[in-house]
C-alpha cells in the first residue's frame, strides 16, 4: 500500500510533508524553498536591499520561521 498525502482546501497555506522530506504544495506538486513564503520573502528582500542584511534580522528570521512552519529543514 502506497503512502499518500492529501492536502485539502481548508489548509491551503500549509503544505504537507512526506516521509522523504519533500514538502508538497496545495497543488500536489513538490514545493521549492525559493517559491515558498512569498510574502515574507518579498519583505525580507526589500529590507535587505534598502537597509542592509545586518538591519533586517527580524525579517530574515520571520522568513526562516515561515519556511520551517511549512516543513523545510533550514
Amino acid at each position: 500500500m502506497a503512502n499518500t498525502t492529501t492536502v485539502t482546501a481548508s489548509t491551503p497555506a500549509t503544505p504537507a510533508s512526506t516521509g522523504s522530506n519533500v514538502v508538497i504544495g496545495k497543488d500536489g506538486k513538490p514545493l521549492k524553498p525559493c517559491c515558498a513564503c512569498p510574502e515574507t520573502k518579498k519583505a525580507r528582500d526589500q529590507c535587505v536591499f534598502n537597509n542592509g542584511e545586518e538591519n533586517c534580522l527580524d525579517m530574515i528570521k520571520a522568513h526562516q520561521q515561515c519556511l520551517r512552519d511549512l516543513g523545510f529543514k533550514i
